[in-house]
């Protein structure tokens, strides 16, 4: 059936047919699918050299999620607590991003949103946040975008992008994370290959390979187990109340 969305199955034999070699249509003839179809899940997944049908299946499970909504009244961040003290987990938290490899920018966008109250900010309130230039903030949130790692929408009350940060910003980012895990621990194991499992290199690299393979195998059955349970609360869990645009 063309119209309905793909398996889990689906997508390993999407994955199947790529290291086989074979095109995008022969894929699709395969599952019964257009082209387009197959060529946009590829796509929005790494690419042919970077599919992973467990990584993608995931993915879209979390795209799937509801999109949040601009509160009728969004109260300023740090309300709760002194100016220093917001400003000084602020810089905290940016920093312990950075340490996880997201570029200065792009972790302190995250970190702005994660310490707003609404958790969503118009770019014109990051740039202003962060002393930086609105071309700045829109490579940043592009990145954040790309990863899903942030949403994009319309304010209800303004013409303006507001940028939101999911619910499951924490398990996007343990995914993005896995994703290049999951390559490193592949040419690690291509390399064991290439250099023998009988000789030093190959199994310092068989070790390595095999020890990320397994961390990123636990890493996402902890994102399924919490996806299942913060998933399913019924239509009502899932109905916005306003219009918005992603791109």
């Amino acid at each position: 059936m063309p119209g309905r969305r793909l398996t889990r199955a689906d997508r390993r034999q999407i994955a199947a047919g790529l290291e086989q070699g074979l095109d995008y249509a022969g894929i699709a003839r395969r599952l019964g699918r257009p082209t387009s179809t197959v060529s946009r899940e590829v796509a929005r997944n790494g690419g042919p050299g970077r599919y992973r049908a467990d990584l993608a299946h995931l993915a879209t499970i979390h795209r799937a999620r509801r999109t949040p909504r601009p509160p009728a009244a969004a109260r300023r961040a740090g309300e709760h607590t002194g100016p220093d003290a917001t400003a000084a987990f602020v810089a905290d938290l940016t920093t312990a991003l950075i340490e996880t490899g997201m570029p200065r920018t792009a972790a302190g966008v995250m970190a702005c949103l994660f310490t707003s109250e609404t958790g969503s900010r118009t770019a014109a309130e990051l740039a202003r946040h962060l002393q930086v230039s609105a071309a700045t903030i829109s490579h940043a949130v592009g990145l954040l975008h790309e990863h899903g790692l942030i949403l994009r929408g319309r304010d209800s009350q303004s013409r303006r992008h507001r940028y939101f940060l999911d619910e499951n910003a924490g398990v996007r980012s343990a995914v993005v994370g896995v994703r290049s895990n999951q390559r490193l621990a592949a040419t690690a194991l291509r390399g064991a290959d290439i250099f023998g499992s009988d000789t030093a290199v190959g199994t310092r690299l068989a070790t390595a390979g095999r020890f990320l393979e397994q961390l990123g195998d636990d890493i996402l059955r902890a994102a399924e187990k919490h996806a299942r349970a913060t998933t399913g609360s019924g239509p009502e869990h899932t109905r916005t109340t306003h219009s918005t645009t992603t791109r």
